[in-house]
């Protein structure tokens, strides 16, 4: 009895699955996918209708800066820190708040103000460390900082897990695979959502940072890599060729089914979608890797990195050629931000290896008419601390974790540019007007989606889950 009712179960789960797709395919001409997302948990209607949010963006592009950028060095400007520079950091600043192993032991917090120089940028007036980052000073009023970004997470794999999914442990679903399960593809030839990785130093990533969680895998992220084969497996078999596979994709079709009406499980249809998607993309991705044809104009804006695979300028190159086909969520993790020593030197290297191809991408995004309906995302999982780790004044020091302030910035999809948002203290150690937690900036995000962040969930194991937990509140005054 008990197998009766588990196999009627998992056909409901698939019916219903299924029934949710084709709503969303059919309704897109008119309402609209974003504004139907949350009606549609993984089991049918989630328990309260959606509100209806036109949608400013249709897609987002996260470059995620792996190990922490040091707002202090970067975009939190604090010229007074130059006074007070070599003496301790008053204990009412740390305020009993957690340290890390790696300065916790420490006997003196020495103040390190930054070794760079700021300058006010553009229109706004905006502070910036315009030495390190001169393209992104020229892009600075399309641009948005969000100064008051807090988290809870203290050690790189919790934070990284939590600004992916909203949870410090592992096994939930990615923002990406919440993006694609909420409104789908809009090329049906490339995945809904793609990852991709560059610099190999730094902290360890996994695939389950792409990963679907508990949401049917359909939705995780596809990874590109660099070199000939940015898909693994994608390309036939020496001897195999396009007729040949096609009809043998056209057998395990068949036979698959025949397995789904027997058991009923939803993952057999992914299994389905998923074989002829990458049939698809055999023709897809080669065409869509091939950046030789892209003008010297574009090759000016990323640099001459975004010519060689693997590199971040690359990737973020390939961002944009995947926006615009439609790809609803592309995430870039460049990895060497984690500057516990050798800071200065470091800083100069990520800068270099990143600064061109970010700001080109905004520039490139606004030429094609294109920045608008794509919200760019960028930032790593915390900040660095105002004291020093290691001994001051040799350049092997460096700053620590710090989850109490950071600095992230976002462009287009109806953001505010030209904007500097929230405060800090006078060390850049507590935040003193308009927090942003995590948990707010995935709120922001999906609602600039069309989602309305409270009504897109997913029942697992008998609760309704959703990317924001029980928590988030849309920042709406960096909306435009």
């Amino acid at each position: 009895m008990s197998d009766m009712v588990n196999s009627e179960l998992l056909r409901e789960q698939s019916r219903l699955e299924m029934t949710r797709r084709y709503f969303f395919g059919s309704g897109v001409k008119g309402l609209g996918a974003a504004a139907l997302a949350g009606l549609l948990s993984g089991n049918g209607l989630s328990e309260a209708a959606t509100r209806a949010i036109a949608p400013k963006a249709k897609r987002v592009i996260y470059l995620f800066q792996s190990g922490g950028p040091t707002q202090l060095d970067l975009f939190d400007y604090k010229p007074e820190l130059a006074k007070l520079h070599g003496s301790d950091v008053p204990e009412s600043v740390f305020g009993g708040q957690r340290l890390t192993g790696m300065t916790a032991g420490q006997t003196r917090f020495p103040v390190a103000s930054s070794a760079f120089d700021f300058a006010q940028c553009g229109s706004s007036g905006a502070w910036l460390n315009k030495e390190l980052l001169p393209h992104l000073a020229n892009v600075v009023n399309d641009v948005c900082f969000i100064r008051s970004m807090h988290t809870e997470a203290i050690n790189h794999d919790p934070a990284i897990t939590f600004f992916q999914s909203g949870f410090q442990l592992a096994g939930r679903p990615s923002i990406g695979a919440w993006m694609s399960y909420g409104l789908g593809s809009e090329n049906e030839n490339l995945p809904a959502f793609v990852a991709m990785t560059s610099n190999r130093g730094g902290q360890a990533l996994y695939d389950r940072l792409w990963g679907a969680g508990f949401l049917p895998s359909k939705h995780q992220g596809v990874r590109f890599r660099s070199g000939k084969d940015p898909v693994l497996y994608l390309n036939n078999p020496d001897g195999i060729n396009a007729g040949v596979r096609r009809s043998t994709l056209d057998h395990i079709r068949r036979l698959n089914e025949l397995h789904h009406a027997e058991v009923g499980d939803p993952e057999i249809q992914t299994r389905i979608a998923q074989y002829e998607m990458a049939f698809r993309m055999q023709t897809s991705v080669p065409e869509l890797t091939d950046v030789s044809g892209e003008s010297e104009h574009t090759f000016r804006l990323y640099g001459e990195d975004a010519r060689k695979p693997g590199t971040y300028a690359y990737n973020v190159l390939l961002a944009r050629r995947l926006s615009e086909r439609g790809v609803r969520f592309v995430q870039l993790f460049h990895r060497g931000w984690d500057t516990h020593n050798g800071l200065v030197k470091q800083l100069r290297s990520r800068c270099r290896e990143t600064d061109q191809a970010s700001a080109g991408l905004i520039t490139d995004l606004k030429q094609r008419g294109l920045l608008d309906e794509t919200l760019v995302v960028w930032g790593g999982e915390f900040g660095r601390t105002v004291y020093c780790q290691g001994e001051l004044g040799k350049a092997t020091y460096g700053r620590d974790h710090h989850p109490r302030c950071f600095t992230m910035w976002m462009a287009g999809g109806g953001v505010q540019g030209g904007m500097t948002y929230g405060e800090t203290d006078d060390y850049s150690y507590n935040i003193t007007q308009n927090p942003v937690s995590v948990h707010d900036l995935h709120a922001t995000m999906l609602h600039q989606l069309g989602i309305d962040h409270e009504k897109l969930t997913y029942k697992f194991q008998g609760r309704h889950y959703r990317l924001t937990d029980v928590h988030g509140q849309v920042v709406k005054d960096v909306l435009a």
